[in-house]
């Protein structure tokens, strides 16, 4: 049965329509990356320690792990030499870990505790609200006035403190917030990815937001909290995955204002396993969006400048670029099959256009974190470009996690594994998938490739080869790491 023309060239329109939507979609969220990248980005001055020599302030240094043997000897001989007097800190091991992995962490306390420093090793008997519950389960324990937090990856050095708490000077900010390092930034080709994208995040865009004035988050590690924050915005809550993601917009609507330092860094791992990355990246994803399922209504009705709104909803949504992703590439097919040509010109100019739009932006907002970071040459190109690659096979998983977010259930926090510069499976993974629906994707882009060749539609090929080559990456690291699981 033949389809009437009017049906086709409706078909034809409604397809052309949503492949535009979605890539202005693509386009709104790309060129925010500009105002990343122009805004001010000078970290703060650190005041002078604003108490007397001896009067140093009471911390607590919160220590969240489970089943991390391999590192918490590690994190407890950092946190042990920070430089801060002994009767003004006090350390709590939030252990949640089996009781094999706990014994590990029982001898690292002995030893610790040997050494003159007050630590704790705390056994809830439940894993109840994830790293959340084992975070405020420690405050009930404890009345120090300010919380330092650092995940079992992360190595502090001695003057964190000193470094850190002059920024609490000023009674209305109720975090500081260190950058991120990288231990194993060279391991490999996906850390090397990751190390871009971390980059970005945190010398471009915590410090353009933090500039202009606008909310960014505590990045759940190596930050310094005050507790009459924490207490004043809720406290710590596990009804999502990403919980230093939502405690700091309540703060941040509660009134506080927060700190990022760039200048102070705290190296940690990158994971070294597909199956670990994606899991983290999942998590990420999804606690993000049931932060903004949470709290974006609350973001909209506060008495707050709508600038200050538009940029928390971009902040919080920006992951919807992965959904819009795999619109373009379903509905790649029916227009690489439609009849209808663009002049030569309209072509050129269009792709231009889109590159200079859509692509250009991004690539320009990583390069820019490698920059600031003190990175260049052709390496620094290469990485970028394993960057985009990886995001692009990310995809698939990510917009699951998105769609989990808006509409699932909170589900279970699944901790990144932590190497400590041993290679061992990634347990951490075992839950995901083994990377077929991404080496599906992989088939899907040669196919569409090809027929973009056969049709002489080359400006298709550019966006399916590198989407294309990112799923195969992730697919084939995944089926890696499950055969080594």
């Amino acid at each position: 049965m033949l389809t009437p023309s009017w049906l086709a060239d409706a078909s034809s329109a409604l397809v052309a329509a949503a492949y535009t939507a979605g890539q202005l979609g693509l386009l709104a969220y790309a060129s925010h990356r500009w105002w990343l990248i122009r805004a001010r980005s000078r970290g703060p001055v650190a005041p002078a320690p604003w108490w007397r020599a001896g009067e140093e302030p009471a911390v607590l240094v919160q220590l969240p792990v489970r089943d991390e043997a391999a590192v918490v000897g590690r994190l407890v001989a950092a946190v042990a030499a920070l430089d801060w007097p002994r009767d003004r800190l006090r350390v709590q091991l939030l252990d949640d870990s089996g009781e094999a992995v706990a014994a590990v962490g029982a001898d690292a306390v002995a030893r610790a505790r040997a050494a003159g420093l007050q630590i704790e090793h705390v056994r809830r008997g439940s894993r109840h609200g994830f790293k959340a519950g084992a975070l405020a389960h420690g405050l009930l324990q404890s009345s120090e006035p300010y919380v330092a937090v650092f995940d079992a990856d992360f190595v502090p050095a001695p003057d964190f403190l000193r470094r850190m708490l002059p920024h609490l000077a000023d009674s209305r900010v109720g975090l500081v917030q260190a950058r991120w390092g990288h231990l194993d930034r060279d391991a490999g080709a996906l850390s090397r990815a990751q190390a871009v994208l971390l980059d970005a995040h945190l010398y471009v865009e915590q410090t353009a937001r933090q500039g202009a004035g606008c909310w960014f988050n505590f990045n759940g590690t190596a930050g310094v909290w005050r507790r009459a924050c924490i207490e004043h915005a809720g406290g710590w809550q596990h009804d999502t995955l990403t919980e230093d993601l939502d405690l700091s917009y309540r703060a941040q609507l509660a009134g506080w204002r927060f700190v990022f330092d760039p200048g102070v860094e705290v190296p940690a791992e990158l994971p070294q396993d597909m199956r670990a990355f994606r899991s983290q990246q999942h998590r990420w994803v999804k606690g993000a969006f049931q932060t903004a399922r949470k709290l974006l209504p609350r973001v909209w009705a506060a008495r707050i400048p709508a600038r200050l709104k538009l940029e928390a909803t971009v902040h919080l949504t920006a992951n919807l670029v992965y959904p819009l992703l795999l619109v373009l590439l379903a509905l790649m097919a029916p227009l690489l099959m439609s009849g209808e040509r663009w002049p030569v010109w309209a072509l050129i100019a269009s792709q231009v256009a889109l590159f200079g739009v859509g692509t250009l932006p991004v690539v320009w907002f990583l390069a820019e974190g490698q920059r600031r970071a003190g990175r260049g040459g052709a390496r620094t190109a290469a990485d970028v470009a394993l960057a985009l690659v990886l995001c692009g096979g990310l995809a698939w998983s990510l917009t699951r996690a998105v769609a989990e977010g808006l509409w699932g259930a909170t589900g279970e926090f699944v901790r990144t594994p932590k190497w400590g510069g041993v290679r061992q499976a990634a347990a951490a993974g075992r839950r995901a998938g083994g990377g077929m629906a991404e080496l599906a994707g992989t088939a899907l882009c040669a196919t569409l490739a090809a027929l973009a060749w056969l049709h002489a539609r080359p400006e298709a090929l550019p966006f399916l080869l590198a989407f294309g080559a990112g799923s195969a990456w992730v697919g084939l690291g995944l089926r890696r790491a499950a055969r080594t699981a």
